[in-house]
């Protein structure tokens, strides 16, 4: 975390109008919202091989048959 760059931003922020904050404080909420969340790859593989090859195939053959179709009625 870099603390200058906060200062500076609070700094900054104290002297804008209360709308303008408003929309700042919203603006960093939405940045927070699309920061990836997750493990890393290398945490999953001690994973691999866990599903059963039939099982695998069965997954394959249900993303091949049905991507590409949209369910418009669908919620």
């Amino acid at each position: 975390m870099n603390n200058a760059v906060i200062t500076t931003v609070v700094e900054q922020l104290t002297t804008l109008p209360d709308d303008l904050q408003r929309q700042v404080l919203e603006f960093v909420q939405t940045l927070r919202a699309s920061v990836r969340r997750g493990v890393s790859g290398k945490q999953l593989l001690r994973f691999a091989g866990f599903i059963p090859l039939d099982d695998l195939r069965l997954m394959r053959q249900a993303i091949e048959t049905g991507c590409g179709q949209v369910d418009l009625n669908e919620r």
